[in-house]
């Protein structure tokens, strides 16, 4: 079976331009701020979106609490996309961290 890993806040932050970011929360919540260099795409639109995912560089997901970002990761993980990682705790617990979030590019 298909499995995906996780991430902390302290670990993407330290490899934020090594890997693939993807946001898969909505625009209302995107617009309150996203996570440098994140790709958005909302967890409705994942499966039609499935290539994006398959880069050449581990691939991490999130969304507010870390609960939508699991679910995508189980659906990539079950469509054959690799080095997959969900962020725990969200967006919520990057910020609670004191890590920055920019506005989001329309």
């Amino acid at each position: 079976m298909a499995a995906y890993g996780n991430i902390t806040a302290d670990e993407l932050k330290d490899r934020l331009d090594e890997v693939a970011l993807f946001d898969v929360r909505g625009p209302a919540e995107t617009d309150r701020g996203v996570i440098e260099g994140a790709t958005l795409i909302p967890l409705h639109m994942v499966p039609m979106s499935i290539d994006r995912f398959r880069v050449d560089q581990d691939v991490v997901v999130y969304c507010h609490s870390g609960a939508r970002s699991a679910q995508a990761c189980q659906y990539l993980a079950g469509q054959g996309v690799e080095r997959l990682f969900n962020l725990e705790g969200g967006v919520m617990l990057w910020a609670g961290s004191g890590l920055p979030l920019l506005a989001p590019d329309k």
